[in-house]
């Protein structure tokens, strides 16, 4: 995933405060399994995340991006970390806790690598472990592309993120963020880097329905704390494994 790569040195720079994100999951391990003593992030990028989660005993990081394990390796020495894909991975080993924030599930740009990924989360949880994961939806990510770029001014440069959805005949939707980073050099020269990030919209019907087999959902919820529809903000979500 080039695209990340040459990302990762601006990621931090232009993302969310993942404070709350980390608040959301100790919440959430917290109230469904307070036992946990190992937990595996998919999509990890730069370790922000598993930074704020250092209380558990164990963290185990996964990220297709060697550029940006670097960075988390800075942030979280003692967790391991692997190259990987979300959509697919095996780990030899089973977790009490997986996570995956920061709408990384709707950056797998087809159903069935969502339904892959469930399926690789159910394998490597212990016995009523923990699934914990967020998505933008469609409704988001509609309204994200209705709306003029963004422009942030940030230490050492400036982003433009522009964002255009389309939605399918079958009620998906995707989005296409076009992200520009004019990294100042010296003076009035500014580097220009320029990456394509794709983001799949499914409705929370659909998700559900994928995850009924395998998991049941102990808690779904909008930013606000009520219960989500297709034209919240976010949905978030806790899960147990299933036998």
């Amino acid at each position: 995933m080039p695209a990340y790569d040459r990302f990762s040195a601006f990621y931090d720079a232009v993302m969310d405060d993942p404070e709350p994100r980390a608040d959301r999951v100790v919440a959430s391990i917290d109230r469904y399994l307070p036992r946990a003593a190992s937990l595996l992030e998919l999509g990890c990028g730069t370790g922000s995340i598993l930074a704020r989660l250092t209380a558990l005993p164990s963290l185990t990081g996964l990220d297709r991006s060697p550029a940006m394990l670097a960075i988390a390796k800075e942030k979280v020495p003692d967790a391991r970390l692997y190259e990987g894909n979300m959509e697919s991975f095996s780990l030899g080993e089973r977790f009490d806790v997986v996570i995956s924030v920061f709408d990384s599930v709707n950056h797998l740009l087809t159903f069935d690598a969502w339904q892959s990924m469930f399926d690789s989360v159910h394998e490597h949880l212990d016995d009523g472990g923990l699934f914990v994961f967020d998505v933008n939806t469609l409704g988001e990510l509609r309204r994200l592309g209705d709306e003029p770029p963004w422009v942030y001014d940030f230490d050492g440069g400036v982003a433009v993120i522009d964002v255009s959805f389309a939605e399918d005949q079958g009620g998906d939707g995707m989005s296409q963020w076009d992200i520009r980073i004019f990294e100042h050099v010296e003076g009035v020269r500014y580097d220009l880097h320029q990456e394509q990030i794709g983001e799949l919209g499914v409705s929370l019907s659909r998700i559900e329905s994928a995850l009924a087999p395998t998991f049941l959902i102990l808690d779904e919820t909008d930013e606000n704390g009520h219960p989500p529809t297709d034209s919240s903000v976010k949905a978030y979500f806790a899960c147990r494994r299933r036998p």
